[in-house]
C-alpha cells in the first residue's frame, strides 16, 4: 500500500512563472468541470477538504499544487469545458495547461476524471494526446460509478477502454462507495516512487 506524507497545500498558479521548482516527481489530475475531480483527489489522499469541491462547475480556476512528501506533489488542474467561463479565461487556461504539459519535467503521471454517465469528450481526448506527446503515463477514472448499475458500469468501462490508447488503465470509481479508490491510490504511489513510472 503506498504511503504519502499528510498532503499539504503548496501554492496556486495563474501563470507558468508561479509554478513551484521543477524538481522531484508530480502527478496531475485533470477533468471536465463537474466530473468529480476534487472529490476524487480528496478520496485518494484521504483528506476531506484538500481540494475544494463545489456544485458549481468551473470552480478550480488555477493550477493548485499539493505536497505529498519530499519533492512529491499532486497537481489539481483547472476543470475544462465549462461554457459559462469567459472565452478569454478559457484561452488562458488552455495556454497554461499546454505550457504545463510542454515544460514540466517533474510530471510523471496524469489522472483524468470522466463522469461515467457522460463518457469521454473531445477535451478529455486532448488531455490524452498532450500526455502522449509528453510521454507521461495516464489513467482514466470513471467517476460517479455508483450512479449506474454494476452491469452498465462494466459496459461503459469496456466502451471507454476501447477508445483510449492501449495500456491506459480505466478504473470504475466512486468516492462515496470507496470503489476504485485503492486502485487509484496504488497508481499514484507507483508513479511518485523514484525509479517507477
Amino acid at each position: 500500500m503506498p504511503s504519502f506524507s499528510t498532503p499539504t497545500f503548496i501554492k496556486s498558479a495563474h501563470d507558468t512563472h508561479q509554478f513551484p521548482a521543477d524538481v522531484g516527481r508530480e502527478v496531475a489530475v485533470a477533468g471536465r468541470s463537474n466530473s468529480g475531480k476534487s472529490t476524487a483527489i480528496n478520496a485518494i489522499v484521504r483528506r476531506r477538504n484538500l481540494a475544494r469541491t463545489s456544485k458549481t462547475p468551473g470552480r478550480t480556476q488555477l493550477i493548485n499544487f499539493f505536497s505529498l512528501g519530499e519533492d512529491r506533489r499532486l497537481v489539481d488542474l483547472p476543470g475544462y469545458g465549462y461554457a459559462k467561463v469567459a472565452e478569454s479565461v478559457r484561452r488562458h487556461w488552455r495556454g497554461l495547461l499546454e505550457a504545463y504539459f510542454r515544460q514540466r519535467e517533474s510530471l510523471v503521471g496524469l489522472i483524468i476524471t470522466v463522469d461515467i454517465r457522460r463518457g469521454l469528450n473531445d477535451l478529455d481526448r486532448v488531455m490524452l494526446n498532450w500526455a502522449g506527446d509528453a510521454q507521461v503515463p495516464v489513467a482514466v477514472l470513471l467517476t460517479k460509478a455508483d450512479k449506474l448499475s454494476h452491469s452498465a458500469g462494466l459496459n461503459r468501462r469496456a466502451e471507454v477502454a476501447k477508445s483510449v490508447p492501449g495500456g491506459v488503465p480505466v478504473v470504475l470509481f466512486s468516492a462515496p462507495g470507496k470503489r476504485g479508490v485503492e486502485e487509484a491510490r496504488e497508481l499514484l504511489g507507483a508513479w511518485l516512487e523514484p525509479g517507477e513510472g
